[in-house]
């Protein structure tokens, strides 16, 4: 559960926006939405490599 202290006159919108950034830190929607639908082991482990070649390719075109 997410609790945000509301100091006395504080504005509603910022104890809002406090509250989003707390449950953007969470990462609630980014697990909900990755539980949606089943990703196979296999496929997680093809996309993370090439995401580490495409980093990797990037770092290398920097460095140049």
């Amino acid at each position: 559960m997410i609790i945000v202290q509301v100091k006395e006159g504080e504005n509603i919108e910022r104890a809002l926006k406090k509250f989003k950034r707390k449950f953007e830190k969470t990462g609630a929607v980014r697990e909900m939405r990755a539980r949606k639908t089943f990703e196979k082991p296999s496929v997680k482990r093809r996309v993370a490599k090439m995401k580490a070649i495409y980093v990797q390719h990037l770092r290398l075109e920097e460095d140049q």
